[in-house]
């Protein structure tokens, strides 16, 4: 009973923890604008701190089972992806990004929705036609980086991004999604998202 207190004691005299996200693996605070690594095995983003980030810029880290997110936007307006591609990939919104999930050694579509990120089965032949179309897709890191693609209001816009940055997009379409259309604030975010993403790959 006496360790117990002391335990207690000690607990309830140990300074509180500084407000912020903190290190997913040293715990040391991760700082504004801080960088994420992926988890490869649990397919889940952490939180790190600088010298943490560097550590796994190197693929081959940890024994591949971690990898930094880079900070590449690049603008692709001359992407070839059709209407008929897109309707074989069977995504049922204007909005979807795509990325090779090495765990199932495989590209995976995910769009945004009120429930959060759905997966879209993803046709291989369908998808090998756009890669072989498209060279600059096979630059991107696996698990890492993604194709976002925008098809809204009749314009057609495509962006190589952190893959960070679209479950950023879902999750801000799950915070303001209201009813069947979304409503005006959702789509204010969605456009501001975008705003920022052309900005940053301009």
């Amino acid at each position: 009973m006496e360790a117990v207190l002391k335990m207690r004691r000690l607990l309830e005299s140990a300074p509180p923890r500084p407000a912020g996200e903190r290190c997913e693996f040293c715990d040391v605070p991760a700082g504004e604008g801080h960088g994420h690594v992926v988890d490869i095995e649990k397919r889940g983003l952490m939180c790190v701190c600088r010298p943490c980030y560097l550590l796994f810029t190197n693929p081959g880290a940890a024994g591949g089972r971690y990898r930094a997110v880079p900070d590449r936007y690049l603008h692709t307006p001359g992407l070839v992806l059709t209407g008929a591609q897109w309707d074989e990939f069977e995504i049922p919104v204007g909005i979807a990004f795509f990325f090779f999930n090495s765990r199932l050694n495989r590209t995976v579509a995910l769009y945004p929705s009120p429930a959060g990120a759905t997966e879209s089965a993803l046709p291989v032949a369908a998808w090998n036609e756009v890669i072989r179309a498209n060279p600059v897709l096979e630059t991107l890191s696996p698990d890492a980086e993604a194709l976002l693609v925008s098809r809204l209001r009749g314009r057609a816009d495509a962006f190589i991004v952190p893959i960070d940055a679209c479950y950023e997009l879902v999750g801000r379409i799950r915070r303001r999604w209201r009813g069947f259309s979304g409503g005006d604030e959702a789509w204010n975010e969605i456009d501001a998202f975008f705003e920022t993403v052309r900005g940053r790959a301009a």
